[in-house]
């Protein structure tokens, strides 16, 4: 039982671990101490008092004076009679286990001398070897309780410490008065604990007078710490408290309404990319800045022209023109043109010189490009039906040329439909008139050409009148 007690604060010192270099407890230290003394067998056990006066030079370790005695009587005749005074005193180096608000925990080892002196024989005095531990429970700053366990081992005359065996353990309590040192200030803040309402603050912030981290620019970086103090409201910052850019656009991250802006772009005071021309590429990476509204671009925001004819795509109404056609301001071809104005003076469109092989239906390829003209001009009018007629001359049977103008009627419908997706075969019907409609006497080879021919016939020509009155009152 007597070494258990200096085992248990052994233990206490391992699994407590090293305290805090921040003192809480006072500098010096005096209590008056009262207790008991469980003597060897031969004294029999009795009430303790004395003192103890503490010095704490480092946060870990400081000094120790104690000294008390007790008043005590022989057990047994064998071993001596009457009554017996034992004192001792001695000096302890003090090691602080442990250390909290509430106190703190210390081992103690040190040397000491002991005095047994009975009424009747010769006074004994030996060297001792004190260890112990003790527990201080602060209830003011200067003034607590103090609870200790002393074991002294007495070393015989000779100072042989191998052959020591006697023991003698002082428990007792006392109230301590404490001065001197500092509070302790766990966070170094110069807030101590008890003051401090916020404890943990990181080392190097800035604190007001409860202990807590200031932030002037609000950024969640404290002060002392904050390595750009004028943060803007709002931005966010990065562990230094200094604003982050992700795009790297000149706006800050948190402030940038715009977040992902491409490398390069101009931006306005939100962040957002700015787009001059308004052609959907961002200022600063538009390499054609005036674009014509309207008109597609390629990546670098410079104007496309597909056909090459000089009129910009998005802008071009004819965009798959052919190569070397001469063009209109609206990119069509002058022949377009003029066939649209025919279309919409007279209400159809009349092709004669497109050319099948003899007594067959297939288009010759140098019909190709009258038709393009009249499918570029179909595409622009989505709301029209129109007819495809086809007529002969009066060679051959009657039969046989209605026959052949209903084919070839149909291999222009075909034609037109696949080389232009735009028209929808539901606005066209194709007819063959054989000779029946002629233009022109078939007397000559000349009126013959003239019989030969497709023309293309509005269904609905009320979507021509209103057009043909809208120009008119742009043109008024």
């Amino acid at each position: 039982m007597r070494r258990c007690l200096v085992f248990g604060l052994v233990a206490a010192f391992l699994v407590q671990g090293a305290p805090p270099l921040a003192a809480s407890s006072p500098t010096w230290q005096f209590t008056p101490f009262g207790g008991y003394t469980y003597f060897e067998p031969g004294l029999k056990d009795n009430y303790y008092a004395g003192g103890r006066l503490g010095w704490r030079f480092h946060p870990v370790v400081g000094l120790q004076f104690a000294g008390g005695s007790t008043p005590t009587e022989f057990e047994a005749p064998a071993t001596g009679t009457g009554d017996v005074s034992f004192w001792h005193a001695a000096g302890a180096l003090t090691a602080t286990a442990a250390e909290a608000d509430w106190g703190d925990i210390y081992l103690l080892a040190g040397g000491g001398y002991t005095s047994t002196k009975p009424d009747v024989g010769t006074e004994v005095t030996r060297a001792s070897f004190d260890q112990g531990g003790g527990l201080h429970l602060w209830l003011t700053r200067g003034f607590g309780l103090n609870l200790e366990a002393r074991n002294l081992l007495l070393i015989p005359n000779k100072h042989a410490l191998g052959a020591s065996h006697i023991n003698h353990i002082i428990v007792g309590a006392g109230l301590t008065f404490g001065f001197g040192g500092r509070a302790k200030d766990s966070d170094g803040d110069g807030v101590t604990d008890r003051k401090d309402k916020c404890p943990a603050t990181p080392s190097g912030a800035k604190v007001d007078a409860n202990g807590c981290p200031t932030d002037a620019d609000g950024d969640g970086a404290f002060d002392g710490l904050d390595q750009c103090a004028g943060t803007p409201k709002g931005a966010k910052v990065d562990a230094k408290g200094c604003p982050t850019d992700s795009d790297g656009d000149g706006v800050f991250d948190g402030l940038d309404q715009c977040a992902d802006t491409p490398k390069g772009a101009t931006v306005d005071a939100r962040g957002c990319p700015s787009d001059g021309d308004g052609d959907g590429v961002p200022d600063g990476l538009d390499q054609c800045a005036n674009t014509p509204k309207g008109a597609t671009v390629d990546a670098k925001g410079c104007p496309t022209d597909s056909d090459g004819d000089g009129v910009v795509d998005g802008l071009d109404k004819c965009p798959r023109t052919e190569a070397g056609l001469k063009v209109d301001s609206d990119g069509c071809p002058i022949e377009v043109t003029e066939k649209e104005t025919e279309l919409l003076d007279t209400g159809m469109i009349r092709l004669q010189g497109v050319n099948f092989e003899t007594n067959k239906a297939d288009i010759l390829p140098d019909s190709y490009a009258a038709l393009d003209v009249v499918g570029a001009v179909l595409r622009k009018w989505p709301e029209l039906k129109i007819q495809i007629g086809g007529h002969t001359d009066s060679r051959g049977s009657n039969s046989a040329n209605q026959k052949l103008s209903e084919a070839r009627a149909q291999s222009v419908l075909g034609y037109l439909t696949g080389k232009f997706p735009e028209l929808k075969p539901e606005q066209f019907t194709s007819v063959g008139f054989g000779e029946s409609q002629p233009v022109a006497p078939n007397t000559s080879p000349l009126n013959m050409a003239k019989n030969r021919r497709v023309e293309f016939t509005v269904m609905n020509r009320d979507v021509l009148k209103r057009e043909v009155e809208r120009r008119k009152l742009l043109q008024k």
